[in-house]
């Protein structure tokens, strides 16, 4: 039996974090993880880059069933303070859009600088966990042996890119000790369309990209979507992909902050003679503009003159390029998905320690908790600060 403070399960970018945390304590820590390699997701991260945060981390980025719970460990250890600490390595980063701050040693460097802070912890890849008991103190017993600690910190993620090992392990240690939790779902992942809708829609369209504005259940955002093979990608729709349920219509805007009914008609009134198809090629790419006034006319008037085309349909066409409602069959699933919504349920966590209200030195960290973040860094910010408070407290 191996003795330590802390057994944190995980060697993710919670884990890593809590680690280092405790580390700084005084505490002896033994990280396990079954992966052959630490920070497996931080490595793929952006592309390789590792977008590790975004300047402007706010509590509305984050959904959850309890909206409060993620403010105070947000406000504690802040995207400043993980870019002192970047900075503190001697790693740069560079700003890309949208508050976005990708680092620019790549993402190797970001799991490096967390392994250097957590060189005087055990970390035992490989390892396959059997079974966890407490017995006044927490004993997991592993294909690797038995590790034994008085603080559990369990940090193992959700259930996205399966191929990489990832399971819903959090949640069943979770259950053993009593706890609720919303059953994970895919978040920031594309949406799929049933192949009578790609026909009818996106013929031809793979590749296609452009900004739109997209809404569905209250909330909208406005970043470039990409048509694929199977649906719609693009930021756009992976943001709003988790706010999607299975049934709900997305609302696209094809023209953001363009009336397209005042454009359509001045157009017809003062420039008659241009074909319609001509006209919206200078707002939107040439296979997308000829395909809607194809597929949303009664007829296909994509080489009609504006002149020529009755005012009330063309009146509902320009509604339609700003607000084109489409029903997904479904999304990619877990197979890509950046990240899940749910997790272990916060109302039974401390939002202070992260500890259980249930289970005492039993702690829940990162993407097994129910906190998820908007693409563009939001969801390492929250692995960064709920590592780092629980391990204050471990």
């Amino acid at each position: 039996m191996k003795r330590y403070d802390v057994i944190v399960i995980g060697a993710g970018a919670a884990g890593l974090m809590c680690a280092a945390q405790a580390l700084k304590r005084g505490r002896s820590v033994v990280i396990l993880d079954k992966a052959n390699k630490a920070g497996k997701k931080i490595l793929i991260s952006g592309g390789g880059r590792c977008n590790f945060t975004n300047l402007y981390i706010e509590p509305e980025a984050f959904i959850a069933n309890n909206t409060h719970f993620c403010k105070s460990a947000l406000s504690r250890y802040t995207q400043w303070d993980f870019i002192a600490q970047l900075e503190a390595h001697h790693l740069s980063w560079t700003e890309k859009t949208l508050g976005q701050l990708f680092c620019d040693q790549q993402s190797g460097a970001v799991v490096n600088m967390l392994l250097s802070e957590c060189a005087d912890a055990d970390i035992t890849l490989q390892t396959e966990i059997n079974r966890i008991e407490f017995k006044g103190q927490y004993v997991v017993a592993t294909n690797q042996g038995d590790f034994q600690a008085e603080s559990l910190v369990v940090a193992t993620g959700g259930p996205s890119i399966p191929k990489m090992g990832a399971t819903d392990f959090g949640l069943q240690i979770a259950k053993q000790f009593g706890h609720q939790s919303i059953a994970f779902r895919p978040a920031l992942v594309p949406f799929i369309f049933s192949q009578a809708q790609m026909n009818r829609y996106f013929k031809a369209l793979s590749g296609v990209s452009l900004e739109v504005k997209m809404r569905c259940n209250g909330q909208s955002f406005k970043e470039r979507m990409l048509i694929t093979h199977r649906g719609i990608s693009g930021p756009v729709a992976l943001q709003i992909s988790s706010y999607w349920r299975k049934g709900d219509a997305i609302e696209i805007d094809l023209l953001p902050d363009i009336d397209a009914v005042a454009l359509l008609l001045s157009a017809q009134q003062n420039h008659g003679t241009t074909k319609l198809n001509k006209l919206l090629t200078a707002h939107c790419p040439k296979r997308l503009a000829h395909r809607l006034t194809q597929v949303l006319l009664p007829k296909d008037f994509s080489e009609k003159a504006l002149g020529d085309i009755n005012q009330a349909e063309l009146k509902a066409f320009a509604k339609l390029l700003n607000n084109w409602v489409l029903i997904p069959s479904g999304t990619e699933g877990m197979r890509i998905a950046e990240v899940c919504t749910g997790g272990v349920d916060t109302h039974e966590l401390s939002s202070k320690t992260m500890q259980s209200n249930r289970q005492a030195g039993l702690y829940f960290i990162g993407e097994t908790v129910d906190v998820t973040g908007w693409l563009g860094g939001y969801n390492f910010q929250w692995a960064w600060s709920s590592g780092w408070v629980a391990g204050q407290y471990v």
